[in-house]
């Protein structure tokens, strides 16, 4: 198999593997109207579309980084699950358990990962690093944003 093609397939993999939370968790929409949220909250399809797009610039910032290099270090792998599994888990935290304040701590932690994989990835490709800024940007604003929803619903707590 060319380089191309398992290129353009671990991309697809890992746009997928991204995407996978939003059909194992779906929002639940009657709680989610029901919240208090700052008149700058993004709509629905809005985030979706971001999402969309980020998935997309890490999935190819990834590849391109894999091409350049052909493996990752041990330490880029444990950051790289963490922020995964982290970002995945934030669909679970908001929308299964309704946990608003773990979602925001979750979030939080999306981001610092998020930070530091822009950091380590820049000696795989030039390119990579800038492509997940978009990412880091979007998740800081996401965990003020899930600290402001916890903030107007306080009867929500932390483990509910």
């Amino acid at each position: 198999m060319n380089k191309i093609v398992k290129g353009i397939l671990l991309f697809l993999l890992i746009y997928g593997l991204f995407s996978i939370a939003g059909f194992l968790f779906p929002i639940d929409q009657e709680w989610y109207n029901s919240l208090e949220k700052p008149s700058w909250t993004p709509s629905g399809s809005v985030i979706g579309l971001i999402w969309a797009v980020l998935f997309a610039f890490i999935a190819l910032s990834l590849v391109l980084a894999w091409a350049s290099k052909g493996s990752f270090s041990p330490t880029l792998w444990t950051v790289l699950i963490i922020n995964y599994v982290t970002n995945q888990l934030f669909s679970f935290f908001q929308f299964e358990l309704k946990a608003l304040m773990l979602a925001t701590v979750d979030t939080f932690i999306v981001a610092v990962t998020t930070a530091l994989l822009i950091i380590m990835i820049r000696k795989y490709n030039k390119v990579s690093p800038w492509l997940l800024v978009p990412y880091f940007l979007w998740t800081s604003f996401a965990t003020y944003l899930a600290f402001t929803f916890y903030r107007l619903n306080p009867t929500e707590t932390f483990f509910m």
